[in-house]
């Protein structure tokens, strides 16, 4: 992927106008250049007819000059906005799974600085593409001067532009190492954001780490970028004599090689001078090109990485079955953690488990025994690396998995609370939202208006009562909770297993509750016990005559 090639994609007509605009414009200045030239190689005064084309010139460039720039700033912009919202559409249509293994920091950093540059670099292109048009059309003008002086030039030019992509690629490859240490800083400011409670407790962790990982990062990924722009400006440098190296071999040299007349010479020096200015900003330019191009690779390496569109299909026929539904059913399903440097890989399952509508089932085991995978997978969020998954004897598979998804309302350990009720269409929603805030205790520091709550900086118990409340209004079939009573005072934790989990279940809803909390094991339909991945009993509470407390 390139700039021009994200600009086309994005709006080929008004990329065309954009261009041909420019063109007109630099079409126009060399105009202005040629009638210069004529004016000045005459001795008598203008006449009427130059003064009308050199201000039909000036007026025909504003107006096109103008106007590539607007064109150029609207497709530019609307670049940007379907290229976040590409990405976006692309991380949330990928599987979890691998969205895990990417990394939140290298979502995070594509998302923010890969498309800021590109952004700031898009912005400029209006004037990259005139400042070539103006050099295009003063070249062509060169070539109608004097062939022969145009070939020698042209020679010259290429000899610069060589000498000049070899620095050139050389700081674009530094800019990509800078980039890559670019990531691992946002992965060390994940750590900062996330592990600041441990950092504060231990003074030599927090020594080591700014010194040994986020010190050297940084400096890795100043002296990239510094080399880098070093040689871009080297390499500017020495493209800004190679004008006036020119001139000096027009002057100087080429009257004694070859006879050309005093007017050429003095009109190619004329064009030269005023392509100066163009080429000085198409140069200047060109390293922050340069990093929106390296950005761009980033981008693109990352969407290569997600589908382009989901393999899903998603039907609105039926979007919740309700307490029609008979049973949900895992048939040998097994999933599998890579894990880097290990030796030996964790395998969860083979599972085989069934499920039905008003069952209350715990999910129980010690703590990496595969509990919150298997909820993955139950609730679609994983697929299944062996095995087959059954709603009412339905196989699901890419073509229902999205459908499948929305039968779940879902409280993980790691939940991400919203500001705001969203997907939820419900005339009667903040009425309804006030009831269940009244009933999970949270009436008094929480207030809903138009869907939006008033606040969700609360403890972690309360915004988990806030996150239950979020799935009530959801009004789904199935139900699941990842340890949600482990944040909860014990007042309300034994409301939520005597009370709302007995309410849900009477409502035909099924429950799974993944918890170490033994002492409410009784009321518990089913008790599924996993041990290193593995299914050990699927009991009721009544036929357990030891406790499975971990």
């Amino acid at each position: 992927m390139n700039l021009f090639r994200l600009l086309l994609r994005t709006s080929a007509l008004l990329l065309s106008l954009a261009v041909l605009a420019g063109i007109l414009s630099g079409g126009c200045a060399a105009g202005l250049i040629a009638l210069i030239n004529a004016t000045l190689s005459q001795n008598q005064p203008s006449t009427t007819t130059l003064v009308s084309s050199f201000v039909a010139l000036c007026l025909v460039r504003l107006i096109a000059n103008f106007a590539s720039q607007v064109l150029l700033i609207h497709l530019s912009e609307k670049a940007i906005l379907d290229l976040r919202m590409l990405l976006s559409r692309r991380i949330l249509a990928s599987p979890l799974r691998q969205l895990e293994q990417i990394g939140a920091y290298r979502l995070l950093a594509v998302l923010t600085e890969d498309i800021r540059t590109i952004s700031s670099t898009v912005l400029i292109i209006p004037f990259f593409c005139i400042n070539i048009a103006i050099v295009i059309a003063c070249l062509i003008y060169l070539g109608w001067l004097s062939t022969t002086v145009f070939v020698i030039g042209v020679c010259f030019l290429f000899l610069g532009i060589f000498s000049y992509l070899i620095p050139m690629m050389k700081a674009m490859s530094l800019l990509e190492l800078a980039r890559e240490q670019e990531d691992r800083l946002f992965n060390h400011f994940c750590a900062i954001t996330q592990g600041t409670k441990e950092l504060k407790l231990h003074r030599q962790r927090r020594q080591s780490f700014l010194k040994e990982d986020l010190c050297t990062t940084a400096l890795s990924y100043r002296r990239h970028n510094v080399v880098g722009m070093s040689v871009f400006a080297a390499a500017a440098s020495w493209g800004q004599i190679l004008f006036f190296i020119v001139i000096g071999l027009l002057l100087f040299t080429l009257p004694s090689l070859t006879k050309i007349h005093f007017t050429i010479i003095s009109a190619y020096a004329l064009t030269i001078i005023y392509m100066m200015s163009p080429l000085e900003h198409i140069m200047s330019m060109l390293p922050t090109v340069t990093r929106a191009l390296v950005a761009l690779k980033k981008a693109e390496s990352l969407g290569l990485s997600l589908p382009t569109s989901s393999n899903e299909t998603y039907s609105e026929k039926v979007l919740s079955l309700g307490q029609f539904w008979q049973y949900l059913e895992l048939v040998n399903v097994t999933h599998t953690y890579y894990q880097e440097r290990e030796e030996t890989n964790f395998i969860l399952g083979p599972i085989n488990l069934k499920f039905h509508p008003g069952e209350l089932i715990f999910i129980v085991g010690g703590n990496g025994s595969g509990k919150s995978t298997l909820a993955k997978l139950i609730s679609g969020l994983y697929i299944p690396e062996t095995g087959e998954i059954y709603l009412d004897g339905k196989l699901i598979d890419n073509h229902n998995r999205e459908w499948y998804r929305q039968q779940f309302s879902v409280v993980f350990s790691d939940f991400y609370l919203f500001e705001r009720l969203l997907g939820l269409d419900n005339s009667n929603l903040d009425a309804q939202t006030q009831n269940y805030l009244v009933q999970l205790q949270l009436d008094h520091k929480v207030k809903v208006k138009d869907g939006v709550l008033s606040t969700t900086n609360l403890s972690q118990g309360q915004r988990k009562r806030l996150a239950l409340l979020t799935t009530y209004l959801e009004d789904r079939p199935i139900y699941m909770f990842d340890e949600w009573a482990s944040d909860q005072d014990p007042v309300f934790k034994e409301i939520f297993y005597t009370q709302l989990l007995p309410e849900l279940k009477s409502r035909g809803k099924s429950v799974l509750v993944i918890t170490h909390d033994d002492r409410y094991f009784y009321i518990a339909d089913r008790i599924v016990k996993l041990e290193y991945g593995k299914v050990k009993y699927d009991k009721s509470p009544a036929l357990l005559s030891i406790s499975v407390y971990e």
